[in-house]
């Protein structure tokens, strides 16, 4: 899944999806983000920011659907997030746990039968 980006005042947020193997997991980022090196500037449909370091993390089960999916701070400094990017990052996280669970109810009715 690409990543995704919001300004909200002023600011670049960040929310990255990638598969946590260990976990058995999707691993769902918010971050700030961070401008994108100049390097890339002349390269087509470059992003202007990039995601920075991981501040919130959901960890969204896919096989086994006992495991609820759980939010993890992962920073040493304090952030505020802002109440809209709050609701961004959770509706993205609510979608991901939809999509897992439906795969999860489809993988089971196709193993019954």
């Amino acid at each position: 899944m690409p990543t995704e980006l919001r300004e909200h005042a002023g600011r670049q947020y960040a929310i990255r999806f990638h598969y946590a193997l260990p976990d058995d997991a999707w691993a769902v980022e918010l971050s700030e983000a961070v401008p994108a090196p100049t390097a890339r500037a002349g390269l087509p449909q470059a992003a202007s920011h990039l995601p920075g370091a991981a501040f919130l993390v959901a960890y969204v089960p896919d096989e086994d659907p006992t495991v609820e999916p759980a939010v993890h701070i992962h920073s040493h400094d304090e952030h505020v997030i802002p109440y809209e990017v709050m609701n961004w990052f959770m509706e993205a996280v609510t979608d991901q746990v939809e999509r897992c669970r439906r795969a999860m109810a489809e993988g089971v009715a196709d193993a019954e039968e």
